[in-house]
């Protein structure tokens, strides 16, 4: 079992989605108190950059808000459109909603535990969460000024077919904010994908170090995380899961692995 944590991407296709059912409802079931909202690696500022400015209440999330803030925060999303594909345990997109100040933001993800669970557990003006494929996004063309997606799209069945969901529901010159690992020599591949799908790139950053890092800072909190929460016999697999150190997927960013990368992109 502890195998599919890192093949999962590797799985058939009509596999992925009970899979992921399956993780979220077991994420669930161990965390009653509904404190894990966030399921990315984290990212952590490298030669002395200054730390953004979190609210106390936030602080325990910090590397988890600071991908997202590194993703957003070259584009103004005040009182923008604002959709994310694969928002997981909603934590993103709750952050993005009470510092960014957008108009209106949409959680997507295809877990409908996951949503309910959204649903019921962020109380933010203009947030909302919906259930939904990355390759058939469930709202009309045109409909949002930017898209927010962070860590998800490397196990999609069909990752250019989101592109061309993203490019479709985006209103013009609307913003794709993008960040997720990709295995080492193919970023050109995804780059060549967006291009092709209609986007212009008008930023690209290798954050790998950073992502590193951030898991260097906060597997302290992920191991107590999981051993609170988890059944002892489930602590390897959670622990993959979640890249602490010592970890398979923490490895991989340090022996060359997989890179990580961000990306600003704009619909021509």
């Amino acid at each position: 079992m502890i195998n599919v944590v890192d093949n999962y991407c590797d799985f058939p296709n009509a596999l992925r989605r009970p899979m992921w059912r399956i993780w979220h409802n077991l994420l669930i079931r161990f965390d009653k108190d509904s404190t894990v909202n966030f399921m990315n690696y984290g990212y952590a500022g490298l030669n002395g950059d200054k730390p953004i400015l979190l609210k106390e209440e936030d602080e325990i999330n910090r590397y988890c808000i600071q991908l997202y803030h590194h993703v957003v925060n070259s584009v103004n999303l005040e009182n923008k459109k604002v959709i994310e594909i694969g928002s997981g345990r909603g934590g993103g997109a709750d952050y993005i909603s009470r510092y960014c100040k957008p108009e209106k933001y949409t959680g997507v993800d295809i877990s409908s535990g996951v949503i309910k669970f959204c649903n019921q557990c962020y109380n933010v003006s203009g947030l909302s969460f919906l259930e939904g494929r990355a390759e058939k996004i469930p709202v009309d063309d045109a409909t949002y000024d930017a898209l927010v997606n962070v860590e998800s799209a490397r196990c999609y069945s069909d990752i250019k077919l989101f592109f061309q969901e993203v490019y479709r529901v985006l209103n013009d010159n609307g913003d794709f904010l993008f960040a997720d690992m990709i295995e080492k020599g193919k970023v050109d591949e995804i780059k060549k994908d967006l291009k092709e799908c209609g986007f212009t790139i008008i930023n690209e950053k290798d954050i790998t170090k950073n992502v590193a890092k951030g898991l260097d800072l906060d597997t302290k909190r992920r191991e107590q995380l999981i051993q609170k929460k988890v059944p002892g016999m489930l602590h390897k697999l959670f622990e993959k899961f979640a890249g602490t150190k010592g970890s398979t997927r923490y490895n991989s960013f340090n022996d060359g692995t997989f890179e990580y990368w961000s990306f600003v992109l704009r619909k021509n």
